[in-house]
């Protein structure tokens, strides 16, 4: 057997193998969207939840998820990006720097049940914060920051050198040359680092049970004084996301239309998801073209 032969069935072996996991990856798109999407409506979006009687939605869970969400991602992004360009950048190779890759290999291979218990012990009995929104959005920061940062630090070191050395042949110095040159090169690297991140965050379910709690508090969508227990703002109140409601549904739901609640939730979270990766791909490719006068 030639060369061209062994490459040809090695590419063959290379595109089935990638067509299983698109058919299967659709396939379970499929299922959800299909079983899921004929029960959604304005009413399932904008009405509360139901514990006993058909007929209720979603509206404080998606805010929830939403708000979690955001709120992750602005406690663990600065610390990612700081860890991610310290060493992409700056740190050497000895044994700090392989202490701290090591740490980021156990974090980022710890169940999430793990995280979540961590989180309640110190977060909501130690700290004292209670089942909150505050705790849930520290525990997933653990949770993330992982990822988050390898994500990073690699789309960091994916930037030709070549491009550092310009900005230093300029009479740049160093950390102009990551701010202005790298890290907008590194851009959509990183983009795609916040999405996995984002979708792990709005999926995750586990270690929220124990930190923003399993109930909701009563929400006034007019009340924007964060201090007050009924403001949607206040980051001190329990909270159910999605994920969460889901998993009560499908365990302890009394409800008559538990099937329809569950399927309908999920084909929801799908479709967040979805419309979250396409917007901040959008978005990052915005600022890509905008910050590197790149055509595409």
């Amino acid at each position: 057997m030639n060369a061209k032969t062994r490459n040809k069935i090695a590419t063959a072996g290379i595109y089935t193998l990638v067509s299983i996991v698109v058919i299967i990856l659709f396939g379970i798109l499929g299922d959800i969207l299909v079983s899921g999407v004929p029960h959604l409506s304005w009413h399932f979006l904008s009405s509360e939840a139901s514990s006993y009687q058909a007929g209720g939605g979603v509206r404080d869970q998606l805010f929830n998820s939403l708000y979690l969400l955001v709120l992750t991602l602005i406690i663990s992004l600065p610390i990612a990006l700081g860890a991610g360009i310290y060493l992409a950048e700056y740190a050497k190779d000895n044994w700090f720097t392989n202490l701290i890759r090591t740490t980021i290999e156990i974090l980022s291979s710890l169940p999430s049940i793990v995280v979540g218990l961590f989180g309640y012990l110190l977060f909501v009995v130690q700290f004292g914060f209670g089942f909150s929104i505050i705790s849930g959005a520290l525990a997933l920061t653990f949770f993330n920051l992982p990822t988050l940062t390898s994500n990073i630090e690699q789309a960091i070191e994916g930037v030709p050198q070549a491009q550092r050395d310009a900005g230093l042949a300029l009479g740049l110095s160093n950390w102009k040359t990551i701010r202005g040159i790298v890290l907008p090169a590194a851009l959509p690297g990183i983009l795609t680092g916040i999405i996995l991140s984002a979708g792990r965050i709005f999926g995750e379910a586990a270690a929220l049970i124990y930190t923003a709690g399993q109930s909701g508090s009563t929400i006034d969508y007019s009340n924007w004084n964060r201090l007050s227990p009924t403001s949607f703002l206040n980051v001190m109140r329990p909270a159910e996301t999605l994920a969460v409601h889901i998993w009560k549904v499908n365990t302890e739901g009394i409800i008559p239309d538990a099937t329809i609640v569950s399927a309908a939730t999920s084909a929801l979270l799908i479709i967040v998801v979805i419309l979250f990766n396409l917007g901040a791909r959008a978005l990052g490719n915005h600022l890509y073209r905008k910050l590197t006068a790149a055509k595409s």
